[in-house]
C-alpha cells in the first residue's frame, strides 16, 4: 500500500516546469522525489560525472592495496606504523570528504 496519499495541485508556468524537469534529471531524481527533497530542507547535488565512480573505485582500489600492506608491515614491524597508519586515516577521511562533497545533498539553512 502506498505510504503517500495525499495530492496537491501546483500550477507552473512553462519556466519554472522546465526548470524544476531539467534541475531534477540534473540530480537524478524524479520532480516528485527533487520537491519531497527540498521540503526537508535539502538541496539535492547534481549527478557526478561518469568518470567520478570509476575514480572513487580506483581510489578504493588503492586504499584496499595499502591495508594490504599495513597488515604485512604490522606482522613483519618493518615500517613505522604509527606514520603509515596516520596516513592511511588520512586517505579514509579525504575519501570520505570526497564522496560527501559530491553525492550529499546539501542542508538548507
Amino acid at each position: 500500500m502506498r505510504k503517500r496519499t495525499n495530492e496537491i495541485k501546483v500550477r507552473l508556468t512553462n519556466g519554472e516546469i522546465t526548470a524544476l524537469t531539467e534541475r531534477a534529471k540534473e540530480c537524478g531524481y524524479s520532480r516528485e522525489a527533487y520537491i519531497r527533497s527540498l521540503l526537508h530542507s535539502r538541496v539535492p547535488r547534481p549527478m557526478p560525472p561518469p568518470d567520478y565512480h570509476a575514480m572513487m573505485r580506483e581510489l578504493h582500489g588503492i586504499g584496499n592495496n595499502l591495508n594490504q600492506i599495513a597488515q604485512k608491515a604490522h606482522v613483519l614491524n618493518v615500517v613505522d606504523v604509527a606514520r603509515y597508519d596516520t596516513a592511511l586515516r588520512q586517505f579514509i577521511e579525504a575519501v570520505a570528504r570526497i564522496e560527501t562533497a559530491v553525492l550529499l545533498p546539501v542542508k538548507l539553512e
